[in-house]
């Protein structure tokens, strides 16, 4: 089988994992949500082994992402996991990380919403542990406006491919974040007019 292949993984998980790195270094597991073609988990759980990274994705992207974990053959890289935020429930171990990207551009409005509501899921957060990470990578909009032409292009190519696609607002995602006792610990400027939003919740 080949498997999924993206080139813009392959551009920006170095400039990540730079930043990742310090994000995460109190951190033991990792639920990445929309692990998508998997290079991005096969290329940080080789540099961090001190985490267990989990992947997660929709069930139709399972089969090509099990297939790149499993030539990786990685200590600390389980086998993914389904996961639809609108839906299904998540049984596994709480973890004390979540990393996301190029995620809530594609999700629709109240998607973006779900996601937030389900952080204590994942994270346990209701059962005294309260320390946790949360970073997510894609291209933001800040004030209402955008960043750049590229990112204004962007978003209106998803909005012809669906209307409920779109860049977010920045300030538009710090309040969900905040209603589940996250804050915004750092935003990060990243190439090609991303941004890298570090969450905390302590």
């Amino acid at each position: 089988m080949l498997l999924p292949f993206s080139q813009a993984c392959e551009n920006n998980k170095s400039p990540i994992l730079d930043v990742l790195q310090p994000a995460f270094s109190d951190s033991s597991r990792v639920l990445e949500v929309g692990s998508g073609t998997g290079q991005h988990a096969v290329y940080f759980a080789q540099h961090m082994p001190h985490l267990t990274w989990q992947c997660s994705d929709q069930a139709r992207y399972l089969e090509g992402l099990q297939q790149r974990i499993e030539q990786a053959a990685l200590p600390n890289l389980p086998p993914p996991i389904e996961l639809d935020i609108t839906n299904n429930s998540y049984n596994q171990p709480p973890v004390d990380a979540i990393f996301s990207a190029n995620t809530l551009h594609i999700m629709s409005w109240p998607t973006v919403q779900q996601f937030f509501q389900r952080l204590p899921d994942f994270c346990n957060l209701n059962s005294g542990n309260t320390k946790a990470a949360l970073c997510i990578y894609g291209p933001f909009n800040y004030n209402g406006a955008f960043t750049s032409d590229s990112n204004q292009a962007f978003d209106r190519s998803l909005r012809a491919r669906d209307p409920q696609m779109g860049i977010r607002d920045i300030e538009d995602i710090q309040p969900l974040a905040k209603a589940q006792g996250f804050h915004l610990h750092k935003d990060h400027s990243m190439p090609a007019n991303n941004r890298l939003l570090h969450f905390l919740r302590d």
